[in-house]
């Protein structure tokens, strides 16, 4: 535990560190590139207002796909309360990960659903993407490196799927989060009348 305290206290001055540096530094317009500040911001915000929660839907994705099925998958779990998992930052650069994000070219809100969180994918064994997971219940992250994370029942597909097909898939097998996801599905389906 101790191990994953400093762990985490480290992280947090890394981003502080790249959060005072990027303020003085010149930047391109908005329109020009994905806002790395603002994502770490949202998400902090966002953090604080869930603290304790877990998501139940999340699709675990990489900036290895191609920016067009990232940017679906984005848009399409954030509109249907999810969040989208990155396993880290590419190359253990905040710079390299800003450039790929800005590729996608989509608008902040969106990207506020979009977190790194390589104890996600340990937690549910996640070695290959795009994997969608929808959880039964809610479940506490593990922080330490060497426990494990009790996941609570759930559903998961794998492969170059839509968000809307896993989503459907997993309501209609009547498994442990069949709920979960039909609830996730009227919210999608609600977004886009």
């Amino acid at each position: 535990m101790v191990e994953a305290d400093a762990s985490a206290l480290d992280a947090q001055g890394h981003v502080q560190g790249y959060v005072q540096a990027t303020v003085t530094e010149a930047r391109p317009r908005p329109d020009e590139t994905f806002d790395f500040d603002q994502m770490v911001a949202t998400a902090g915000s966002a953090a604080k207002g869930n603290l304790g929660e877990a998501p139940r839907f999340i699709a675990f994705a990489s900036l290895s796909m191609p920016a067009p099925a990232l940017r679906d998958m984005i848009t399409r779990v954030n509109a249907a309360g999810g969040v989208v998992a990155l396993r880290g930052f590419p190359a253990g650069s905040a710079k390299v990960l800003s450039e790929a994000l800005g590729k996608v070219a989509l608008d902040q809100d969106e990207m506020g659903s979009v977190g790194i969180d390589p104890r996600l994918f340990r937690a549910f064994n996640v070695t290959a993407v795009p994997t969608y997971v929808v959880a039964s219940t809610d479940f506490d992250l593990c922080d330490g490196f060497d426990c494990q994370t009790q996941v609570p029942p759930h559903d998961r597909i794998s492969g170059n799927v839509t968000a809307d097909f896993a989503l459907e898939t997993i309501a209609s097998r009547g498994g442990p989060a069949a709920r979960m996801a039909s609830h996730h599905l009227a919210r999608l389906r609600g977004a886009d009348q």
